[in-house]
């Protein structure tokens, strides 16, 4: 097979071909772990790896041969329409276990269809009715053609907006629900998420500016090129993720609603977001009395901060109440989240068994985890939060 290995075409088959493999990898995984938010990934990175396919092909020359130039023409490589419905669908069904399709959102994909439907029609009116070029020109591949690019960058850049408000307003949710939060927050989907967007607006931008100056043809191969080591750095993120409490995670939108009596405020100063609470701590009631009390035996006798995936809606049912209740308690009482008091006493139970001589040839890692925590990073930022100090220069104070 005719295939001309150049610098450009070489790097993209390298991305063509990693990306079909965490494709087939994850799709495998969706089948034996019966993960719907795999598969919307795996669908995902196949297409993906079919966009970058004819910028891969023509680099190696198929434009300029028949018959790699007639197929390349025909076949619809690039279903760009169906990414934004799967980056949607995939974040939702990824954040609740739950999820199932709907009929509704199938309609998310009718663009998508229609298109390839198109496609279909313009091969057989084409090669099998009228004999020759007529719905296509046979110029230029329709993948490429502008009316075409622009509306589904219209379309990815409108549901990236729906994916990122849907993502953050999760972010808030684990913080109130989730003892493991941070690993629970999926910094590798929020750092594709915005560069995804941040590459399409460039996208856009280049296709407006080429309508009024002829950009050179080689520009186009560095979108493609960034587009392929994004998604390449996701499948890693995705497939490679802590899997510790996925199967617990329920998030609704409609549940934030539970904790109206909070304010949140995201802090932009830095890349890495954060939500911190703004609220000043509700009155005592005296009704709260006998459910701090239960809080504290749960904590400080049967030790629930031990359990790395602890929800608080899991700790309400044991306790016998709701999350919506046990969350304004450990707010007005505490004065913090669920969230930031599991793993205070997660910190708490690091210092014990670092005192402990049966502890002395252990790592701090490995105690971390046998105190409650399953991330290296929140059980260090969790530290210094409650100490002022580094786990290490906390041990020669």
């Amino acid at each position: 097979m005719y295939f001309e290995f150049g610098l450009r075409s070489s790097v993209l088959l390298i991305f063509f071909t990693h990306l079909l493999v965490y494709a087939l990898l994850t799709w495998r995984r969706s089948i034996k772990q019966s993960r719907l938010s795999d598969r919307f990934l795996a669908i995902f990175l196949l297409l993906s790896a079919l966009f970058i396919f004819p910028w891969m092909s023509g680099f190696a020359g198929w434009y300029d041969t028949q018959p790699y130039r007639e197929i390349l023409f025909y076949t619809p490589f690039i279903q760009a329409y169906f990414f934004g419905p799967l980056l949607y669908l995939y974040v939702k069904s990824l954040t609740d276990a739950s999820y199932r399709i709907q009929k509704r959102d199938y309609l998310h994909f009718i663009p998508g269809f229609l298109y390839l439907i198109w496609s279909v029609v313009v091969v057989i009116a084409d090669k099998f009715i009228i004999g020759h070029y007529f719905l296509m020109n046979g110029r230029t591949d329709p993948d490429f053609d502008k009316w075409y690019g622009y509306t589904w960058s219209l379309s990815v850049l409108i549901y990236l907006v729906l994916t990122i408000r849907y993502y953050l307003k999760y972010r808030i949710y684990t913080y109130f629900e989730l003892s493991f939060a941070d690993t629970a927050g999926f910094k590798w989907l929020r750092n594709f998420l915005y560069a995804f967007s941040l590459l399409t607006i460039l996208f856009v931008s280049e296709q407006i500016i080429s309508s009024f100056v002829n950009l050179m043809y080689i520009r186009s191969w560095y979108y493609f090129f960034a587009f392929a080591i994004i998604v390449y750095c996701m499948a890693i993120g995705a497939y490679h993720a802590p899997t510790t409490g996925l199967l617990k995670l329920n998030f609704k939108p409609e549940l934030l609603s539970t904790y109206q009596q909070f304010e949140l405020e995201i802090e932009k100063s830095d890349i890495d977001i954060d939500y911190e609470l703004v609220t000043s701590v509700a009155r005592d009631h005296e009704w709260m009395d006998p459910w701090e009390q239960a809080l504290l035996y749960q904590i400080s006798v049967e030790k629930v901060y031990l359990n790395p995936s602890l929800t608080l809606t899991e700790l309400a049912k044991k306790m016998g109440t709701n999350a919506s209740l046990l969350s304004k308690v450990i707010n007005s009482r505490f004065g913090i989240r669920f969230n930031e008091l599991i793993n205070k006493y997660r910190v708490k139970e690091v210092i014990t068994l670092m005192k402990d001589p049966a502890y002395k040839n252990l790592n701090l890692l490995a105690i971390a985890y046998d105190a409650g925590f399953n991330s290296k990073s929140t059980f260090n930022r969790a530290f210094k939060k409650s100490t002022g100090a580094s786990p290490k220069d906390y041990l020669v104070r």
